[in-house]
């Protein structure tokens, strides 16, 4: 019998005569609070991201679940929450593999790795189908050893060239920077001849003022737009192969999912696909109109990355790849990505229509290719 009616019932016998049986009370189960901090500063369009996640917990839990979500530097900093999660300093947080890159380059891969010609929608189901969450468990519970478990989220559009006060339009052109970007892009760019400097989003700005860096990329036109990145500098690169594949990523102490009850524990787990769709949606909404306005309200001008630069990028990743397969894991996971990238692009590029040519003939004028 359901329980809820059984007990509405016993309240009715309760109440129908003398000497009846009281109904039983029913106590109310406080909550269990998880504290789930990210990585980015709280005004940042991913703290919107994270709430998405927030409030489906909630809700699927029925209130049995509140997530006490908190910006970088409440707890941690930007690039500690693993440790933190690991350490049950935090039961949870919303971050990217690649600010642990630091501990393994080998994290670059579930993100931030080569782009073998697919995008992150493409890599993001090489984790879950193509066998890249069982290379993430290696990684971090049997090599590093970790407390954590992790879920891959919400497959990010390919990464901006980035920011730049004046237009580079060769690979030439790109000698001397000193740019900002993160993991194995870092390595990318430096081979290209940039000096770069690995920085969370809420310093860079403040890094370009300073002079310590003169170009930079994040991620997206909303972060760009809200941390300043119009007031610093006016070209805005799109379109790059330095990070073309990366999601987010939900990290979890083990020992506190172990102790939920399975409901719950499955809540937690699958509401990162759920959370997946909606920031999906939400970034087609956010990015574009960002973008849009960063151009005719900030003065900002919006190029293309030139096929000069990107081929560069690829002959530096190929130089790149070589010496990260002298590591045997590395190797592993780099193999399992081209192969899945070779199956599955193959079908996602021979079945797509051009959709340049429909969009041209409906808004013409406005694409740049």
């Amino acid at each position: 019998m359901n329980r809820r009616l059984f007990l509405r019932g016993a309240a009715v016998a309760g109440g129908a005569g003398a000497g009846a049986l009281a109904a039983p009370a029913v106590l109310a189960q406080a909550p269990l609070v998880v504290k789930m901090q990210t990585s980015w500063p709280a005004s940042d369009i991913w703290m919107d991201f994270a709430r998405e996640y927030v409030t489906r917990v909630e809700e699927m839990s029925g209130g049995r679940l509140k997530i006490d979500l908190l910006p970088a530097g409440a707890v941690v900093g930007a690039f500690q929450v693993l440790d933190a999660v690991n350490d049950g300093v935090l039961d949870a947080a919303h971050s990217v593999p690649v600010y642990w890159y630091g501990k393994s380059k080998a994290a670059s891969l579930f993100g931030t790795g080569p782009v073998w010609g697919g995008s992150a929608t493409t890599m993001l189901s090489w984790f879950y189908q193509g066998g890249g969450a069982e290379f993430y468990r290696e990684l971090t519970q049997d090599v590093m050893g970790l407390n954590i478990e992790g879920y891959l989220g919400f497959p990010m559009f390919a990464q901006p060239f980035g920011w730049f006060k004046q237009e580079v339009n060769t690979a030439a052109d790109l000698q001397g920077f000193k740019y900002r970007t993160v993991g194995l892009a870092a390595d990318l760019l430096q081979s290209m001849g940039m000096s770069v400097a690995q920085l969370p989003g809420g310093e860079i700005v403040p890094a370009m003022e300073r002079g310590v860096i003169d170009a930079f990329e994040f991620n997206n036109p909303s972060s760009d737009r809200r941390f300043g990145a119009q007031d610093v500098a006016k070209n805005y690169y799109l379109s790059s192969y330095h990070q073309a594949s990366e999601s987010f990523e939900f990290l979890f102490n083990r020992d506190f999912m172990e102790d939920l009850d399975p409901d719950l524990r499955a809540i937690m787990r699958y509401a990162v696909e759920a959370a997946s769709t909606s920031n999906t949606a939400l970034a087609m909404r956010e990015y574009s109109k960002d973008l849009r306005e960063l151009q005719e309200d900030e003065g900002v001008t919006i190029h293309r990355t030139s096929k000069d630069i990107l081929a560069a990028q690829i002959a530096a990743w190929d130089k790149l790849i070589v010496e990260l397969e002298q590591d045997p894991f590395m190797k592993r996971v780099m193999d399992s990505q081209r192969a899945w990238v070779e199956q599955v692009t193959y079908y996602e590029l021979m079945n797509a229509p051009d959709y340049a040519l429909a969009y041209n003939h409906y808004f013409p004028g406005k694409l740049s290719i």
